[in-house]
């Protein structure tokens, strides 16, 4: 196993195949819907790109962690298999006290510009993750989430609150859906 890619490797030798697994803690993540750290499994093949400097890495990554379900907040496990595709190109010249690179065009949304000759595996791992977590996570299409007022979950059991809460807001529309009722008798 490599832990790093290695440009003038892939210059010298042609496409380089890299394999890895990394534990990465939540902590590193910064994702409130992630429960427990996650285990990725990368494998990629890289080679030199259509543009001078660039590097093309494809390949898959499968993902498994627990998240918290974004409806009724419970732990769940997840687990993501997906293809990628990103393009190494080098940094380009930018103000000494910018690191940001903007982004111009479209197709440079799978662009990781680099610096040095050598990229850790680990971080495109890590991005792998970030990109498989989905921004609302659900433990079941179907979850019917927490009760507003007495906070139990509906999917498990029923409500203790008993009553049925009316917004306030609706009560115009209803007083015309009552009227239309009547008009229909």
């Amino acid at each position: 196993m490599n832990d790093v890619i290695d440009f003038t490797d892939i210059d010298e030798h042609g496409p380089q195949s890299y394999r890895g697994k990394f534990d990465v803690p939540p902590s590193e993540l910064d994702r409130p819907e992630l429960e427990s750290g996650g285990t990725v499994e990368i494998d990629a093949t890289v080679r030199v790109g259509d543009v001078a400097g660039e590097y093309v890495a494809e390949g898959t990554s499968k993902v498994t962690a627990d998240l918290n379900c974004s409806r009724c907040v419970e732990a769940y496990p997840f687990a993501n298999a997906s293809p990628f595709h990103v393009r190494f190109r080098p940094r380009p010249e930018t103000s000494p006290d910018s690191e940001e690179v903007e982004i111009t065009d479209k197709e440079e949304l799978d662009v990781e510009f680099y610096s040095e000759r050598v990229f850790p595996l680990r971080d495109l791992a890590v991005e792998q993750i970030q990109l498989s977590i989905p921004m609302k996570p659900l433990c079941d299409e179907s979850c019917l989430g927490l009760c507003p007022t007495c906070g139990a979950n509906k999917a498990r059991e029923g409500c203790r609150c008993g009553s049925s809460i009316v917004d306030e807001r609706w009560g115009a529309l209803k007083a015309i859906g009552d009227q239309l009722k009547k008009k229909e008798v």
